[in-house]
């Protein structure tokens, strides 16, 4: 079993940052990419951005040059600091990471940004 627990989520204004961290336990041999996503109220979910186990990583357009993705390999945690938050930015964001090809998700953590 693998366990993913996000932190870090929270209602900020406009123009401000949060971060957000994903822990990652349990039956845990190797991780291939980690990541993170989000679900918007009414929408469905989409990638934020990916990072592979060697750093290359991956934006969605909406975030690029805002949001920063990093991993500490050492102790299976993903971050994703976010900055110039939007109110388009508002949604649950999820953690998910690969390992052995499967796809295992977090219980996400709540995003608000009010204008």
């Amino acid at each position: 079993q693998v366990q993913l627990v996000e932190s870090g989520g929270g209602l900020v204004q406009a123009g401000g940052s949060l971060r957000l961290s994903c822990s990652a336990s349990g039956s845990i041999f190797s991780i291939d990419t980690m990541g993170w996503y989000r679900q918007p109220p009414g929408k469905q979910r989409e990638s934020v951005a990916t990072i592979a186990p060697g750093g290359t990583t991956n934006y969605a357009d909406s975030v690029k040059g805002r949001f920063t993705i990093s991993r500490d390999n050492a102790r299976n945690m993903v971050y994703l600091q976010m900055n110039s938050l939007k109110p388009e930015d508002t949604a649950v964001y999820y953690c998910g990471i690969i390992i052995l090809g499967r796809l295992y998700w977090g219980q996400g953590t709540q995003v608000t940004v009010s204008s």
